[in-house]
């Protein structure tokens, strides 16, 4: 059951699979990702129950203390997180009314900036890319309305800002078929 999400970011790759026994052990969840992120960092995400996912981000935080980035446990996860994730959203043709990115310095912040922009207005998640070819950070997609992607945007970019991990928050309104032909 997927009613909740959580990730460990992790400055070591041995720590990162440390970590993942532990947390695969400590509880019933789902592996989602588990692997090696830009500049030699390890990111393990799991899905489950809300105290299965807290119970098994305890006990990876606990085999990895010193080498713990970023971590989240998101209860009651939007739906569509899981699908952006997996780059698997199906867009209609033709260009959005706008397109929003949240750019963040870790893998796990973005997982937040998505789950709160899906939450707070009506913008279509459609790529959440983790860490790879991008030094460790992470970007969210979204398209919609012009004003529902500037609530999206704006209320992911607020959750992260105030962790100090924002690159970007950028909303491009009636962005070229050539630019959203890109990332569909």
């Amino acid at each position: 059951m997927r009613e909740a999400i959580g990730m460990i970011e992790l400055s070591s790759v041995g720590m990162g699979l440390a970590s993942q026994d532990a947390m695969l052990k400590a509880a019933d969840v789902e592996l989602v990702l588990g692997r090696t992120i830009c500049s030699g960092k390890f990111m393990n995400v799991v899905t489950g129950n809300v105290a299965a996912v807290r119970a098994s981000v305890a006990a990876g935080l606990e085999a990895a203390p010193d080498s713990v980035i970023d971590h989240i446990v998101i209860a009651n996860i939007h739906e569509s997180v899981f699908a952006a994730l997996g780059q698997s959203v199906q867009l209609p043709d033709g260009k959005p009314g706008a397109v929003g990115i949240i750019e963040t310095y870790s893998a796990a912040s973005v997982i937040e900036a998505a789950d709160a922009a899906a939450k707070s207005s009506a913008v279509t998640l459609f790529r959440i890319h983790l860490a790879m070819a991008l030094g460790g950070k992470g970007f969210v997609l979204m398209c919609g309305t012009v004003a529902d992607c500037h609530s999206g945007v704006e209320a992911g970019a607020a959750l992260v800002r105030e962790k100090g991990l924002l690159v970007s928050s950028v909303v491009i309104p009636g962005p070229s078929i050539e630019l959203y032909n890109e990332y569909i």
